[in-house]
This record gives C-alpha cells, structure tokens and sequence, in this order.
C-alpha cells in the first residue's frame, strides 16, 4: 500500500491509550486515515492523539466501532472484549498491532531498534538525532520523545526509526532496512519458555533485516557489526561517568552525554552506529547526541517534594534494568537513594522475584508494591504477589529497611513520612506508578519541561 492509499482508510483502535497504540493511530492519522479508538481508562498518551483531531472514547462497547472500520487490536487485548467480538461478528478486518507496524514500516527506509533492554531510549536517541540533524524522520516508539513530547510522528524524511517489541514475538513480522539489537535476556515469559528461545528469536528477527547492528554480546554470529564498551567492532573507549552525564568516544569522535549511567553510553552507541547507517555524519550525529533530553519515563525527573527530596521515575520492569536504573540515580549522589518498585506480571514476578530482590538491594531504602497485573489474572498465578519481590529485597539488603505497600496510598504515605531533603526518591515499574511520583511532587517542584530538561542536558 502506497502512502497515498491510506486517504480515508479507516481504522479503529482498541487500547488505543497504550504506548505502541496510540502511536500507530497517531501515524495512521497524519497519512491520512479516519481514525477512532477506545481504551478503559485515560492515558498520558491521549493528549497528542486529541491535538490531531482523534477523540479517544473512554470504556470498550460493541457501538464504539464505526461501520467499516478496520479493528486493530494488540496482545493485551482479550477476545472477549466487546469491540473486537462485534468487529468479527461482523465479518471486520482484525489486524493485529504489528501487522499495521509492518505495514507502515514499508512505507520508508526503516531502522527497527529491538532488545531486551534499552530499545526506547535507544530509538529516542536515534530519532532525536536525525531531528536535530535536519532529516525529518519518521518514527513509533514505545514512550514519549522528550524532544517533541510525543511517542510518533511522520517526517518528510526517507527514514523511520520504529521500536521493535519481542515481547508477544510478533516482532518477526518486521523486514527493516537496519536492525539494531541492544542486548538479548530472557524475559516475557508467558511467550518465552528458555534463554534459547529468546536468542532464537533474535537472530530470526536479525537475519530478516538488510544490516543488523547488535551489543557484543547479544547475537551469536548473527549480525554484520557489533559495538560494547572496550568491546565490538566499534568500541566506546575513554569513558568517562559522571552525576551530569558520560563521555567517550568512538567512530572517531567524541560523544557528550546529559543523561547518566553507563547503560546510557550502551544506548548512544547504539544510536551513534545507527544514524550512520543511514547515511549520517558521525560528528554531526556526535553534536546531536548532547542535546538528547532523555525519554519519557526513563529515570526521568519529576521534580521535587515539598521537603526538597528529588523524585524520578523509571520504567523499569526486569531486574537488569532495576540494577541500571539505581546505579544511575546513584551516579546523581544523593544523600539515600529510596526506590519505590511495582512488579509488572505475575509471570515475570513468580520468575525473577529473588533477581528483583537482589536489585533493589541496590538502593538506602526500598517500598515494594503489589503486582500490576496487565492482561494476566491472579488467580491464574496464586501465591504470586509483590510480597515476594519484597521478602527478596529484605533478604538482600543487609538490614537496610524494606517495606511491603502494597497499595499505592500506603507507599505515599510511608514515602511522605521518610523522604527529606538530600534524598532521591525513584519510583520504578512498567504499571501505573508514575502516578505516585506525580503525587509525591503535587504540592511541590512540579519538574521540567522538555525543553528544559533540553537545556540541563546541553550544560547551559
């Protein structure tokens, strides 16, 4: 299908408040299609889709979906939800979310960034490069780009930089030009039973694309150039970490970073490789990088309480990520580092409970919430609650404090009463948590803008 083919398709969105929805929707708009979509709750990501004239209806009926709309639907959505019963009722096309990614990704040179860890913020800094580099890009991402504050947009330019998800597998579908794999660790466990079926998985996805650029360590064999700190076929070397950011270099220049954490250096490299892919100056990708504001939800500032604690956010969800996140924010040097940690999935839970525990060891003082279920039930995992993350991270903290909240009222509560001046306070989790850093800070510092954190980026 043709760019000029999608003028007045229709194309009706159910969970269209999700990361990856919403962005589809919001591309499927700007190529010119009618497009409608319901979700069970508000979401941040609703603000951008109502500015292009998409008015999402909150709660899933059958008479939400118009007549002869296309339904699409993502993983998370049951088959007993009322909208997608009636679309196959009556004889609908179904298409499942990542069939209109693979669809769209046709439509231009593609870059398809995928890992276990560090996809977002890798395609955030690739697409905030060919931004500030003048290219116009396309892009879908899996969370906000702090440069336009908002998770997809359709540029002028010949590229598109898309988040590859392998959590459901459906990645596969994918055929981009550059495939860029972070890392690779068993996660999704509904989906993968096995490290090798995650590798597996991976190298598929790899062999499907034109050019595959991956972590040293994260393909065996499979890709045609890898990249690591002091590792690869193109290092990061002389690296420098501080509470204000990194440095090293590679490609033969020089990279600044306003963003901590050695994770981070992992990601621009990765970013760094894949904007000369396609075709852009290392130098000038360099500049572009240490303007790079961060990523929604990614040990991103919130701002501070009215006791002058500092409150950050992360969506951390596998303990890998945790241990990143808490060695980050410790890079920043507060006086005590407090994490207030949410489980997302049974499944990942009832699997990486001690691995979790062991991470959030990492921090002074640990709240631990109970799981966000998303599309799986409790009583399909009894037993399984965020009791268990918790006992871990007593077991691992060495007589530090851990407490079990397990509603959010009860962590801001306790939060309120502990948090003073000097800390730094992380609430980290792929749920609903957010929300506890927004109350933490409701009635103080309100944080940054993109811009600003623009600006704190650059050193100005």
């Amino acid at each position: 299908m043709t760019e000029e083919a999608w003028t007045g398709r229709r194309l009706h969105f159910v969970g269209i408040g999700g990361a990856g929805m919403s962005g589809l929707a919001l591309v499927a708009r700007a190529l010119g299609a009618e497009v409608t979509g319901s979700d069970r709750a508000e979401s941040s990501y609703m603000g951008p889709l109502r500015e292009a004239g998409v008015e999402p209806v909150i709660g899933h009926d059958a008479a939400n979906v118009p007549a002869g709309s296309e339904v699409v639907v993502s993983t998370a959505i049951a088959d007993d939800n009322p909208e997608l019963a009636a679309a196959r009722g009556n004889g609908a096309t179904v298409l499942h979310r990542s069939d209109l990614l693979a669809e769209i990704s046709r439509l231009r040179r593609c870059i398809a960034i995928a890992g276990t860890h560090g996809k977002t913020t890798t395609a955030c800094m690739t697409a905030h490069a060919l931004i500030e580099a003048g290219r116009s890009p396309s892009y879908l991402i899996g969370g906000d780009l702090l440069t336009t504050g908002r998770n997809a947009d359709w540029g002028e330019g010949e590229w598109l930089v898309v988040e590859a998800d392998e959590s459901d597998g459906s990645f596969l579908k994918l055929t981009p030009d550059v495939a860029v794999v972070t890392n690779v660790e068993l996660d999704h466990h509904a989906t993968y039973h096995s490290a090798l079926e995650v590798e597996r998985a991976f190298a598929d996805f790899a062999r499907a694309a034109g050019r595959t650029v991956a972590g040293e360590s994260a393909l065996d064999g499979e890709a045609d150039l890898t990249f690591g700190v002091d590792a690869g076929e193109v290092a990061a070397t002389d690296l420098e970490l501080s509470a204000g950011g990194s440095r090293f270099r590679a490609l033969g220049v020089t990279v600044e970073l306003g963003v901590p954490g050695r994770h981070n250096v992992l990601n621009a490299l990765a970013a760094l490789i894949a904007c000369r892919e396609a075709g852009l100056d290392p130098a000038e990708a360099a500049a572009a990088l240490h303007t790079f504001p961060g990523a929604g939800r990614r040990l991103e500032r919130r701002g501070a309480t009215a006791g002058g604690a500092e409150v950050y956010d992360d969506y951390a969800h596998h303990p890998t990520e945790v241990r990143a996140a808490l060695e980050a924010a410790r890079l920043l040097a507060p006086q005590r580092l407090v994490a207030c940690f949410q489980p997302h999935l049974y499944s990942r839970t009832r699997a990486m409970a001690r691995d979790f525990g062991r991470a959030l060891a990492l921090a002074d003082l640990v709240s631990v919430l109970d799981v966000y279920p998303a599309r799986e039930r409790a009583e399909d995992f009894p037993g399984v609650s965020g009791w268990l993350v918790a006992a871990a991270a007593a077991d691992a903290a060495g007589g530090r404090p851990v407490y079990w909240t397990p509603n959010m009222d009860e962590a801001e509560e306790l939060l309120r009463a502990e948090l003073r001046r000097g800390d730094l306070a992380i609430t980290i989790g792929a749920g609903d948590v957010d929300r506890l850093a927004g109350r933490l800070v409701a009635h103080g510092d309100a944080g940054e803008s993109a811009p600003e954190a623009a600006t704190r980026a650059r050193g100005r």
